[in-house]
């Protein structure tokens, strides 16, 4: 099984920590829409590492496609041809009020996006002239001045993150690989993401070859016991936070937590961060996240999505851990 590993931290500190993390084993590096820009610490890495990089993900809503094209061309062009460009949607409140954009039909949208990306860079690399017309985005001009002709490693994946079941049938459809949200369960996998993929593929006359799957796993990992506590502090946190979302709240529902969404959402309001955390309790910790020593966390990994994929993207959030743990987990999931 092959590990995508969170490239997080400052972007100045990016060349070398991507540095320590294929040290320890990681096959790929990928950042996420948080405290600092998405893409500038890839670009940082791909002078560093051989190794593969992605968006897991870039917010697509707020940004123009043509802005995503040439972030992905010049990525896959400064890494060699190893770049992904993973797109998605966020959630209304944070579209409009922190990013300033608008909020409509995010399905429909992400699928025109991930469209319109594709059209782009294909007018670039088979020298064809571009003409996108779509629903919410037209892309009909491209001025030589503009063009950066064919990238010599080719176009790069473009996929789409999704938890809903019309998101992720839109990411079959559409994209090239989805990535499969943090926030999920064996139980959820197999009754609403595996059904809504194989509906997406069916539509577009597809099948599993023409889609890559990227599940994200949550892990909570120690040998200590005051590092397993940390750990399960920090990922029951993340999970209360989730928990807290409407749009989680079907992976709740089909493990009978249902109720649970609506009170994390008040405490949530009031700021009762520590309450909320007390509220995930050691089994939703078990079923939500992987959690234990690194051996253990490998064993839950390959129980959960063995059967559903070959490469796994690895989160460890709100808490320090041991890169020499993070070499034993990558260890023990390639000795499977």
């Amino acid at each position: 099984m092959q590990v995508d590993l969170q490239l997080d931290g400052r972007p100045g500190d990016a060349a070398s920590r991507a540095a320590q993390l294929v040290g320890a084993g990681a096959d790929g590096l990928f950042t996420f829409e948080g405290p600092h820009d998405v893409f500038l610490p890839l670009a940082l890495a791909a002078g560093t590492v051989a190794a593969d990089l992605m968006t897991n993900v870039a917010i697509a809503l707020p940004r123009s496609p043509l802005h995503l094209a040439h972030s992905a061309y010049d990525l896959h062009l400064l890494s060699g041809g190893r770049f992904r460009l993973g797109l998605g949607s966020q959630i209304r409140p944070h579209i409009e009020k922190r990013y300033g954009g608008t909020w409509s039909r995010p399905a429909a949208r992400m699928r025109e996006t991930v469209l319109a990306v594709r059209a782009i860079l294909s007018a670039w690399q088979d020298r064809t002239p571009l003409r996108f017309e779509g629903e919410f985005t037209r892309h009909t001009l491209m001025a030589p001045t503009f063009d950066p002709g064919p990238n010599p490693y080719g176009m790069p994946q473009v996929c789409l993150g999704a938890l809903g079941p019309i998101m992720t049938r839109t990411a079959a459809e559409v994209a090239d690989g989805l990535l499969v949200m943090p926030f999920n369960s064996a139980r959820h996998l197999a009754e609403r993401t595996w059904p809504a993929i194989a509906d997406g593929l069916d539509r577009a006359g597809r099948d599993l070859t023409d889609l890559a799957v990227y599940p994200q796993v949550i892990v909570a990992m120690g040998r200590t016991a005051a590092e397993l506590d940390a750990a399960s502090v920090g990922v029951r946190r993340l999970l209360a936070f989730y928990g807290s979302t409407p749009a989680y709240r079907p992976v709740l529902e089909v493990e009978g937590w249902a109720d649970l969404q609506p009170k994390l959402n008040e405490m949530s309001k009031r700021g009762e961060v520590a309450a909320m955390t007390d509220l995930v309790d050691e089994r939703m910790l078990a079923t939500l996240a992987v959690y234990g020593t690194p051996e253990q966390c490998a064993a839950a990994i390959r129980n959960r999505f063995g059967g559903f994929a070959d490469r796994i993207c690895c989160y460890f959030p709100g808490y320090a851990v041991a890169d020499a743990h993070i070499r034993d987990l990558i260890t023990a999931l390639r000795s499977a």
